[in-house]
């Protein structure tokens, strides 16, 4: 019989070497014809810059490194922009600012003399009620995880959908070596539906060739499986997967690059009037390799039961840094573009799985989840809950619902954790007790928990896998893929968890269980009110901003663009506060100055004229 540690170790060893050496025939580069070197696009639009990367299949001695963007003007094609080939990865990066997003553009990218690649930049869906977005994680090509199975199930039940927003959260590449080689798969994979939508893709731990990544701020990390902090393949192809992952998004919040001139990306999109803030939260988070003691076979697991999980959340741990929570506490104080926010992460804030890679090995902690370091988790959640934004992540292999708390459960916001596209490392949500305060006819595995870190969860949904049946390994591991629609008119967010191998159209098509779930903008924001600032009543403008800000010590306690005219404000100390209302650092807004908090009970209202 092996030890449980000898098979800890050989499932990290799997982890790091089996996406390396499994179906290699799939990812040959292929010797196209020279009219197909064009292998997909991506692209997304802010503040009108168009950003698109062309991804191209390898160029011959003597072909032209240059690529042309071409726009339909009147039925016929104009060149608006060139690009020279990045021959590290075969990209090629446009940049067109004055872009006019209020209407669709077919474009076309060509090289040669008769290579092309099209499809449309859409307009942005401001007039649209609902904003779509589809999510996925985890794209596994591993034959017996299902890997191998074509994903056009994904892409035509995407086209039926037609969202207006694409989000690959992680893991679009599961090799550690061949980054170049797997990206074209998935451009192959995916590219149909990708050519027409903007797409947010963002590299993830096996994107960079590692088991798993705490990045560390870019310094050098001496084994793949990246326990002791950094990136462990060479840097130059750690950009190339940037370059190729994340050159289309809009320019990053603050530029300044990382350790060894590796680049950021964290930063902001704005899709019909909801906004999503793209971070990084691999990149500068700290490795636990001597800085927390160790529990387990490995750094980052904990497999001791009788370990204190305060011992866990050391000083001098880092998650998202301090460049980021700048960044999201100037994001959630913007509302200039938008009426919803949502967090666009990697991986979840909390220790979000029990059981990994097989049913009877327990981890009480994972330090690769956003659960740790617990007080950066709370200097996170602390800004995001500002905004009373949705967070929507991916990494863990399994589909949830989870209602975030920091010092009380529920205070914060709900995230969603989508399902793998093919589940190649099975987790599940466990627990040995039952969670309390669950709905009613909910399993016991849902409800109040703390976490391996002693953060506090309400479970709300889980697509834990089934009974491994040989003729579907596909929904029996859980995969399948997510899609969050924001009501802008409600304020309501619906939240839906797909299988694969379904027709999302057919009406007896079901979900996983405890899925769709609507939740309202404001429990986003759950914490339980101290006392309330006077009712707000606008004249001369319906949805404006409105925001709080403590006079005591100048903070913002939070900022949200109200819906419709009427808002009392809730907040969670008595005292004095300023409140400024309507479109924040413009002529069109009012700041009222000495508010003093009430009781819920007394009621007052506060008239403000636009």
């Amino acid at each position: 019989m092996k030890s449980a540690v000898t098979r800890s170790l050989i499932a990290v060893l799997a982890a790091i070497l089996l996406p390396n050496t499994l179906n290699a025939q799939a990812l040959q580069i292929p010797d196209v014809p020279r009219d197909k070197v064009i292998c997909f696009a991506l692209y997304t639009v802010q503040n009108n810059i168009m950003k698109m990367t062309a991804q191209l299949y390898p160029l011959r001695e003597g072909e032209d490194r240059t690529v042309r963007l071409q726009v339909d003007k009147n039925g016929a094609w104009k060149e608006i922009a060139t690009a020279q080939v990045v021959e590290q990865g075969w990209t090629a990066p446009f940049r067109v600012e004055n872009w006019d997003a209020t209407k669709d553009v077919r474009y076309r990218v060509a090289h040669g003399e008769n290579a092309y690649y099209s499809g449309t930049i859409r307009k942005d869906p401001v007039d649209k009620e609902t904003i779509v977005v589809a999510a996925f994680t985890g794209n596994s090509i591993n034959p017996g995880h299902g890997g191998d199975i074509p994903k056009t199930d994904i892409v035509e039940n995407i086209k039926r959908l037609d969202p207006d927003l694409l989000f690959f959260s992680g893991d679009q590449v599961y090799d550690h070596f061949r980054h170049y080689a797997a990206w074209l798969k998935f451009g192959r994979d995916f590219g149909e539906i990708i050519r027409d939508v903007p797409t947010v893709t963002i590299p993830d731990d096996h994107d960079v060739g590692q088991a798993n990544l705490w990045g560390a701020g870019g310094r050098i990390s001496y084994t793949r499986a990246g326990h002791d902090g950094g990136y462990a393949a060479p840097v130059e192809y750690v950009k190339e997967v940037e370059r190729a992952q994340t050159g289309h998004l809009p320019d990053p919040f603050d530029p300044t690059p990382i350790q060894r001139g590796i680049g950021v990306y964290y930063t902001s999109l704005t899709i019909g009037r909801v906004s999503f803030a793209i971070i990084e939260d691999r990149k500068f988070k700290t490795g636990p390799q001597g800085l927390v003691p160790q529990q387990g076979p490995r750094p980052d697991h904990v497999t001791r039961p009788d370990y204190d999980p305060k011992t866990l959340d050391v000083p001098g741990a880092v998650l998202l840094g301090e460049r980021q929570l700048k960044f999201l506490r100037h994001w959630a104080t913007d509302w200039g573009d938008c009426e919803m926010k949502c967090v666009l992460s990697q991986t979840v804030f909390c220790g979000g799985a029990h059981l990994h890679g097989r049913r009877e090995n327990r981890l009480y902690a994972d330090l690769d989840s956003n659960g740790w370091p617990q007080a950066g988790r709370r200097r996170a959640l602390s800004e995001i809950r500002k905004a009373f934004a949705f967070m929507l992540a991916g990494d863990q292999h399994l589909g949830t619902i989870i209602h975030h708390g920091i010092d009380d459960w529920n205070d914060s916001g709900y995230s969603f954790c989508v399902p793998s596209i093919a589940n190649l490392y099975l987790r599940w949500w466990a627990p040995l007790k039952p969670g309390k305060n669950r709905e009613p006819g909910m399993p016991e595995h849902c409800g109040e928990f703390l976490d391996g870190f002693g953060n506090k969860v309400n479970m709300l949904a889980v697509a834990n896998p089934g009974v491994m049946e040989n003729h579907d390994k596909l929904t029996t591991r859980s995969a399948g893929f997510g899609v969050v629609r924001f009501n802008k008119k409600s304020r309501r967010i619906t939240v839906e968890c797909w299988p694969r191998n379904v027709d999302i159209a057919e009406k007896n098509t079901k979900q996983y269980f405890g899925w769709p779930r609507t939740i309202d903008q404001l429990d986003n924001y759950g914490r339980k009110a101290v006392a309330y600032l006077p009712t707000i009543k606008v004249r001369g403008m319906t949805n404006p901003v409105v925001q709080v800000v403590a006079e005591q010590n100048g903070e913002v306690v939070y900022t949200l663009r109200i819906r419709g005219s009427s808002f009392r404000p809730k907040v969670f100390a008595a005292g004095t506060y300023t409140v400024k209302v309507g479109e924040l650092g413009t002529s069109e807004m009012k700041e009222i100055k000495g508010i003093e908090s009430l009781p819920r009970t007394k009621e007052q209202t506060l008239e403000v004229n636009l």
